[in-house]
């Protein structure tokens, strides 16, 4: 099976590298094709055209929703996928966008199936996959997903995995925030973090933000596994499905607001642990 996987970025060149070991011919494309210069895969090419003409499977895993419509769109995969392709936007993208590609096409399968975890789960092939599309289309990717996950769900129809990445990031954010107040409080009131982290990682309170986020934070190590930017785009695709289900999450605004404050003062490109800068700022 011939897999196109459109987007080389932290994760993505993860996830091609499992399905690589796994046995899979792998067609790369990258707006810079320069990013793919340490990807093990002699296929590798500088139009969507050429990368996804000749595959089974086209994978996205871009950026934003206006990236995701741009390569299906614009001069894309809709145009040169061969007929019977399965698509799949792994991209944490728009419920009515996934919708929209699902529309566009009868000539293709097509599953929106965004992933969580961190790129150490995507390296480990661990991440959790959502997926949103018709039942064929599920099982005839799910060796596919196999390699890339450990825990992987049809959720329901196109665009029900994009939802379920939602109510994914609306838990994470206010797990991250948490975190971020715990830190804040500990260290104002003056204890020791490794033995308020020993206790409290044990009971009730233990998360993987805690367990994860929360050391990383306390050493001041901002590395991404997520980037602030890309959770602030996760953010606000929840509040505008929020708002058009005239549902208010107060804690998801809160957080979001916090976060772009963080944006604008240039750490769009730290990981989402650094939400304890905001604290420390106050």
């Amino acid at each position: 099976m011939k897999i196109a996987w459109i987007g080389t970025g932290v994760m993505g060149k993860a996830m091609i590298t499992n399905l690589l070991q796994a046995g899979y011919e792998v067609h790369t494309y990258n707006r810079t094709y320069e990013r793919m210069d340490d990807i093990d895969t002699p296929f590798k090419f500088k139009t969507i055209k050429e990368c996804v003409e000749n595959c089974d499977v086209v994978i996205t895993m871009v950026g934003y929703p206006s990236d995701v419509e741009e390569v299906y769109f614009k001069d894309g995969i809709l145009d040169y996928a061969k007929e019977g392709a399965i698509l799949i936007d792994m991209t944490t993208s728009s419920p009515d966008l996934a919708k929209k590609i699902a529309n566009a096409t009868t000539k293709h399968g097509v599953l929106d199936a965004p992933v969580s975890g961190s790129d150490v789960y995507a390296k480990s092939g661990k991440l959790t996959i959502m997926v949103g599309g018709n039942q064929e289309d599920y099982d005839k990717a799910y060796p596919i997903f196999d390699v890339l996950g450990a825990t992987i769900n049809l959720i329901g129809s196109h665009g029900a995995g994009q939802h379920c990445k939602m109510c994914n990031q609306i838990a994470i954010a206010g797990a991250i925030s948490g975190v971020a107040e715990t830190i804040t409080y500990m260290k104002k009131q003056g204890l020791d973090p490794e033995k308020v982290f020993a206790a409290i990682t044990k009971g009730s309170a233990q998360s993987w933000q805690l367990d994860n986020n929360g050391p990383k934070a306390l050493k001041q190590d901002f590395a991404p596994g997520f980037y602030i930017k890309h959770f602030i785009k996760d953010m606000n695709i929840a509040r505008d499905e929020a708002r058009l289900a005239n549902i208010d999450l107060e804690v998801l605004n809160t957080v979001c607001n916090m976060y772009e404050t963080l944006a604008s003062d240039g750490l769009e490109n730290d990981g989402t642990q650094a939400l304890v800068k905001y604290y420390e700022s106050k």
